[in-house]
């Protein structure tokens, strides 16, 4: 079965068509400035990157160029439309109306509209690209995967913030936590590297990018992550603050002037490494003023490091103990010096690097010594497989 699966965002959509018995990527690509002048991205697999200019005045037209391209008589790689057997799409936010991938009928739609008040800038995106793939192909199921489902398993004393109860029996005021997917795929598929069994291992997995966060899975369920109701709780990030005493902030607005909208901008847009450096909030420029001996771009990092390494020593005790600890997406799966930094914190733990193992970008590898306590991982994600494999799984009963 070919699965279609799509990542819709306000402007912007990311696809990829994978045979799900081989699991083979068929082809992939993007469309951006969705609404403006629009471009499409298309690359079959083993073949090169083709760009088309061309008017995008929606997702709509986004998707139907999409799908021309797919079934295109020179570069495409189905015959048909027909060839689809299901589209899975990337929804950021379930709420705890979602703990797990679930096919989108009208029903489904009109919850995941009702929890937009907690991702307004995502779940629209996402919920225009599921309406325009029904409008296009109408007989083929849609999956809705969640980010925010894998971590549905936390229990009540992990979500609950400390405040009024009252906020959360009203308005659902919790931690929910992102990148499900992401944490799915490489802890079960860390448990298939060291060879365990899922439901007995104790993993932290380090989803470090622009976006980051950690989570704690024990037993084979997400107990704990650092993201919160939003994507701003928890890590310092490309430009997000990541935890903060909120008196700093009321600090700040009398100081500056700000209003709430003028906080939040500040927050989420002109914070994290971004912030700490006024270099960048892409961690290449980071390490390259480093290693010029830039002390801007070394406490930013410095700052990022040490908040992550806290994370993980966090988990460690809400699971008392662990089993292996993984390094994904573009931080983690390209940062030898971050993984071998954050390392540093954890001897305590009997955590020791193979630096020459460390050396590795993008590619799965064990990278901890054979001495050592705890196994390490850099293990790429892919996001994309794993909401395939959900929807595979929905669509079949398999």
């Amino acid at each position: 079965m070919n699965i279609l699966v799509i990542n819709c965002g306000s402007s912007s959509l990311k696809y990829q068509v994978i045979d799900s018995g081989s699991e083979e990527v068929l082809a992939k690509g993007l469309c951006e400035r969705i609404g403006l002048d629009g471009r499409l991205v298309y690359q079959k697999a083993g073949g090169e990157k083709e760009i088309t200019e061309a008017d995008m005045p929606s997702h709509k037209q986004a998707i139907q160029m999409v799908l021309d391209a797919l079934v295109n008589p020179g570069t495409g790689v189905l015959g048909s439309l027909d060839e689809i057997g299901a589209v899975g799409h990337r929804i950021v936010h379930g709420g705890e109306e979602f703990a797990a991938s679930t096919l989108l009928g009208e029903e489904v739609l009109k919850a995941i509209e009702e929890c937009s008040d907690l991702a307004p800038l995502h779940n629209p995106a996402n919920l225009i690209g599921v309406r325009a793939c029904q409008e296009l192909m109408p007989n083929v199921p849609m999956v809705g995967v969640f980010d925010t489902a894998f971590h549905q398993t936390m229990p009540e004393k992990a979500y609950l913030y400390g405040i009024d109860y009252g906020y959360y029996e009203k308005y659902k005021v919790r931690r929910y936590g992102f990148h499900g997917t992401s944490h799915s795929y490489v802890s079960k598929r860390a448990a298939e590297i060291v060879g365990k069994p899922y439901g007995e291992l104790k993993t932290i997995v380090c989803h470090l990018g622009n976006g980051a966060s950690i989570c704690a899975v024990k037993n084979g369920k997400s107990i704990d992550t650092s993201m919160g109701l939003t994507p701003l709780e928890g890590l310092i990030m490309g430009t997000r603050s990541g935890d903060i005493d909120p008196g700093a902030m009321e600090y700040l607005a009398k100081k500056e002037g700000l209003d709430l909208e003028g906080i939040m901008e500040v927050l989420n847009k002109k914070s994290g490494v971004q912030g700490l450096s006024n270099i960048s909030s892409d961690f290449r420029d980071l390490e390259a003023a480093a290693a010029k001996d830039d002390h801007a771009g070394i406490r930013a990092l410095e700052a990022f490091i040490y908040r992550a390494a806290k994370y993980v020593g966090a988990y460690v005790a809400a699971m008392n103990g662990v089993d292996v600890i993984c390094f994904t997406a573009g931080v983690g799966e390209n940062g030898p010096d971050t993984r071998k930094g954050i390392c540093n914190y954890l001897g305590y733990l009997g955590v020791c690097i193979d630096d020459e193992a460390n050396k590795v970008r993008g590619e799965e590898r064990v990278i901890s010594a054979l001495d050592s306590k705890v196994t390490v991982l850099c293990l790429p994600t892919n996001e994309e497989l794993a909401i395939a494999r959900e929807t595979v799984a929905l669509v079949t009963g398999k």
